[in-house]
């Protein structure tokens, strides 16, 4: 399944002023979505760990890994439906 930031199906900006972010998502036996790639703007992020989840009243949070060890946490809010980066950290900071 793929997660929008706009309503009508284009990439674009979120409520968050994340813009460009697109993230798909394997949906469990369960039918709970993860994050597994996203892309920021052209940039395709391959998800390689789900480090940490934990849920809020309105919005769902992934701290996600890529192969880097850079750590990105990416917010799904329940009722819009879309998606925000949050934080990213990366592994080795120059």
């Amino acid at each position: 399944m793929t997660a929008l930031g706009t309503d009508d199906g284009r990439l674009g900006q979120d409520h968050s002023g994340t813009a460009n972010l697109k993230v798909e998502c394997y949906a469990g036996y369960r039918g709970e979505e993860t994050p597994r790639r996203f892309y920021l703007g052209s940039r395709l992020i391959e998800v390689a760990s789900v480090v940490d989840r934990w849920l809020a009243p309105d919005h769902r949070y992934f701290k996600v890994a890529d192969a880097a060890g850079n750590c990105y946490i990416l917010r799904h809010g329940t009722a819009t439906q879309r998606w925000a980066l949050t934080s990213f950290t990366a592994k080795d900071l120059p």
